[in-house]
């Protein structure tokens, strides 16, 4: 009886707690249907059936919105692109240095380091935008990707040292026999077997720049030049009325996220779970 008791409240639990997942997955999901529904459909459809697919469908309106949104996309891979190489380049040097080497005030800079994780955007925003102005390098796509560069290496840093920390010892003395240096170590070792932590920091990077639009906003004119936020933002002004190309734009601009996401979901958790782990 006490079998059979425990195996009907475990049944209840798993009852529940799938009906709790199912009702997050719905709500999690919801807007992103009703977006890729809305964005076939005409305005006399969407006024017609608001939430209901209705036929035919407008492909056409996926080619309105793409001559109007592949400028942004492209700007938006570019920067991207350019801030993962910088971010993951300066946080895997500097995470390697910390994790591997011993000097004085190594804790306290890396102390430092991880305290600017608590500083709010917000308080930096204009010393950074004077700091762009006087480089003059406002209006370009250089003052889009410096600063997500550095917000990206310093979250690197953090993660990637505590990752990197926990590579066995044993490797590095075995190729220091071998004869190996810091940097044959770095290449062979470091940077191979921290993947998953270097996942976490590329897929961090692109969701901050998709997810960017005050600071391109802010410091960008050119219409070439505009990440997708802003160009939305834009595109939108100009398709206010239009609904099927506008949530065309919107579905397009996240079909990049959706298939990064899905090829490296399985490294950004094994990061995840890596980086904040605690040594022991």
């Amino acid at each position: 009886m006490a079998s059979s008791s425990r195996m009907g409240r475990a049944r209840r639990t798993n009852v529940i707690a799938g009906t709790l997942l199912s009702l997050f997955v719905a709500v999690g999901l919801g807007p992103y249907v009703f977006m890729v529904v809305t964005s076939v459909k005409t305005n006399d459809q969407f006024n017609e059936s608001y939430w209901v697919p209705t036929w035919p469908f407008h492909w056409d309106n996926y080619a309105a919105a793409w001559r109007q949104v592949s400028p942004y996309l492209y700007s938006s891979v570019i920067v991207a692109g350019l801030a993962i190489v910088g971010s993951v380049a300066f946080s895997a040097v500097a995470a390697h240095v910390f994790a591997r080497y011993r000097f004085a005030g190594r804790n306290l800079l890396f102390a430092l380091i991880a305290a600017l994780l608590m500083v709010p955007p917000l308080t930096s925003l204009i010393p950074l935008f004077v700091l762009m102005r006087d480089l003059g390098i406002l209006d370009s796509r250089l003052v889009l990707i410096v600063p997500h560069v550095v917000s990206g290496a310093i979250l690197g840093v953090v993660l990637m040292r505590t990752y990197i920390a926990r590579i066995p010892g044993e490797l590095y003395e075995a190729a220091g026999v071998d004869g190996a240096g810091g940097i044959r170590m770095f290449l062979s070792i470091t940077l191979p077997l921290a993947r998953p932590a270097i996942g976490v920091v590329s897929l961090l990077t692109v969701l901050n720049v998709w997810n960017d639009y005050f600071w391109p906003f802010l410091t960008v004119s050119t219409d070439e030049y505009r990440t997708i936020p802003a160009g939305l933002a834009f595109f939108a002004g100009q398709n206010v009325t239009v609904w099927g190309p506008l949530f065309a734009g919107y579905t397009i601009s996240s079909i990049p996220l959706l298939l990064l996401f899905t090829f490296v979901s399985r490294a950004f958790l094994a990061g995840i779970q890596g980086g904040l782990a605690v040594n022991r």
